[in-house]
């Protein structure tokens, strides 16, 4: 099965917000930038506007394995990387110094046509499946060597409908793995570390990146053929291993989601 663009997405500004800015999400905005000014030169009207939230500073630990320099310690993550990008290619993209869900002028605002998650807990995750309600959502979660990129549908249901035409909706993190979105067991997971040395311990030096990289891909893929057979991969650094999640009712039921022939 394949899923098909929204052509919309194709012929004006494609809004995006990403939620975290540390580990993974630093190496994703980093990437959309690169997105943005390819999709420009392959014709595309507008190319992406990003928006980035996260209420978080640069601290030393994070320098080696983020990206992020000396000279940014102190400094909020989003405002960091927004600004410097801005700067350099000329673009007017917005850095939220906040937490998605705190602000109600933040929901109040934000419609975006893509939400990409690059958060380390299932609050978050839950935080920004309760604040936005519409568009594409593509979350990226990790543990020390393996982790999983899934881009589904925000809303109800297996199916939407979209100029009349009933389709399979792509099922989101949350409704193939529930649990990535149940706060209680955040209280079972490692704290943040003080050093590097210390991170490098819970996590593989390149794990995010790797992250990043296929999320990144993944969008190239959608914008560029205006279709997918897969909506995510899995991915094991350990064992050099990635698998594809294909759509695929089949697939998805594996994990308990359970799609319904439409009447």
């Amino acid at each position: 099965m394949e899923h098909f663009i929204i052509p919309d997405l194709l012929q004006r500004k494609v809004r995006i917000v990403v939620v975290g800015a540390g580990g993974t999400g630093s190496h994703v905005i980093n990437g959309l930038v690169q997105l943005h000014t390819a999709l420009l030169a392959l014709g595309h009207p507008a190319g992406l506007h990003v928006t980035a939230f996260d209420d978080d500073t640069v601290s030393e630990s994070n320098v080696g394995r983020q990206a992020f320099a000396w000279s940014d310690i102190g400094a909020n993550k989003a405002s960091v990387l927004i600004n410097r990008l801005n700067q350099a290619f000329g673009l007017d993209w917005e850095a939220c110094p906040e937490r998605i869900g705190v602000s109600q002028t933040g929901r109040l605002r934000m419609r975006p046509d893509l939400v990409i998650g690059c958060v380390d807990n299932r609050l978050a995750r839950k935080a920004i499946a309760s604040t936005f309600g519409y568009g594409y959502w593509l979350d990226i979660g990790n543990n020390q060597n393996d982790g999983q990129v899934i881009l589904g549908e925000i809303g109800e249901g297996p199916y939407v409908t979209w100029h009349g035409k009933k389709r399979l909706r792509l099922p989101t993190v949350a409704d193939l793995l529930p649990e990535a979105v149940d706060e209680r067991l955040d209280q079972t997971d490692d704290q943040p570390s003080c050093s590097l040395a210390d991170a490098l311990e819970k996590q593989s030096l390149f794990i995010n990146r790797a992250m990043a990289l296929h999320a990144l891909n993944l969008l190239w893929k959608l914008f560029r053929l205006a279709r997918l057979e897969a909506h995510g991969v899995f991915v094991n650094l350990a064992t050099d291993r990635s698998s594809p999640l294909m759509i695929d009712p089949e697939a998805w039921g594996r994990f308990g989601y359970q799609v319904k022939q439409a009447a």
